[in-house]
């Protein structure tokens, strides 16, 4: 319906509104490399344009009427998954992690009016969420559903930990972290710390949902946080983390990005300070994510005897972080999402 390239990106457009409909399909259709094949204004409508139009990949807005994009994601990725991008304002964040849950690959935070020019980012970053899955790498998120419900479990009073675990994620990392996690004990015995690429104002919300679905204690980590076992602190948007290790134990601080930094939070910085910190009671986990965040954080892990462990092609969304710090020989093992989980809660 709009573009010309033989060679684009075929993208169905699914979103309540016209107007809505009318300013995303001329975000994708400006850059050259996607074609918008067609217009759904609600769930229903969506999945007979699936079959009709066979679109490569998808854009969702999940609050519709008749089917909303919850439903439409359960049937989608049921009969035949496809990558799907969530847009959403920060005002409705919760709604955003349970689509990722139900198989959403990314989210891209827009402002609450498309039109408003001086707030465009969302378009760029629409447009490269949609053209990773283009990339040979890209894998639609398989066996990586969390556990059934969790019971109530009594968790530790809080301990100092005996490892740290920093972890690095981007692109599909959302899903792959509620995977990992909510395959550790409430005893687990080391402290996590998670660089997600992510929005401000999503942060919060996403350590809540995690705290409520995982065995483990998490939450948005505040500057100068004393790290404990069985916790995951979850670096804030817009910011970087640091480790270091004083009388009290180790802490973590929130630091303003550099300007030379092309991922924030900065997962090169946040493992290059446990590297310092830790020695080698730093455990480095490189999830799912494009280009290479997470590559020289894990060269200097490695370089005081600490463990990396890498994503495998088989379970990662995107593989690209994982695949850069596999190519340069940096993983200690290479293991899909359920492997690595047990990985980690067998460590002491």
């Amino acid at each position: 319906m709009s573009g010309a390239s033989a060679k684009a990106l075929r993208v169905l457009v699914i979103d309540d509104s016209p107007v809505n409909r009318h300013v995303i399909t001329d975000a994708l259709v400006e850059s050259g490399r996607i074609v918008v094949v067609g217009h759904a204004a609600n769930g229903e409508q969506a999945l007979r344009m699936v079959a009709e139009l066979e679109p490569e990949a998808v854009t969702l807005d999940v609050q519709m009427p008749k089917m909303d994009g919850f439903t439409f994601l359960r049937i989608l990725m049921a009969t035949r998954p496809l990558p799907v991008v969530v847009l959403s304002s920060s005002a409705h964040s919760d709604v955003v992690f349970r689509a990722l849950e139900l198989g959403a690959v990314d989210f891209v935070a827009k402002s609450s009016d498309l039109l408003d020019a001086s707030k465009d980012g969302w378009r760029r970053d629409l447009v490269a969420k949609l053209l990773s899955s283009q990339l040979p790498e890209f894998r639609l998120r398989r066996n990586a559903s969390p556990p059934g419900p969790l019971p109530a479990l009594r968790k530790p009073p809080p301990a100092p930990p005996r490892f740290v675990v920093v972890v690095a994620a981007s692109t599909g990392g959302p899903g792959a972290l509620l995977h990992v996690l909510s395959r550790l004990p409430p005893s687990f015995p080391g402290a996590i710390v998670i660089a997600q690429h992510m929005a401000p104002n999503f942060t919060r919300t996403f350590a809540e949902r995690l705290n409520r679905t995982t065995p483990l204690a998490v939450s948005e980590l505040q500057d100068g946080d004393l790290l404990y076992a069985g916790h995951a602190y979850l670096c804030p948007g817009g910011l970087c983390a640091e480790l270091r290790k004083d009388a009290t134990g180790v802490r973590v601080s929130t630091v303003q990005p550099a300007p030379d930094e092309r991922y924030v939070p900065s997962a090169n910085r946040l493992f290059a300070s446990a590297a310092e910190a830790l020695g080698s009671r730093a455990v480095g986990v490189v999830l799912t994510g494009m280009a290479d965040d997470g590559l020289l954080g894990a060269r200097a892990i490695r370089a005081v005897g600490g463990t990396v462990y890498a994503e495998s092609e088989e379970s990662a969304v995107v593989y690209g972080m994982p695949a850069a710090v596999a190519a340069a020989g940096l993983a200690s093992k290479v293991l899909e999402l359920t492997k690595l989980a047990e990985e980690l809660a067998l460590k002491r």
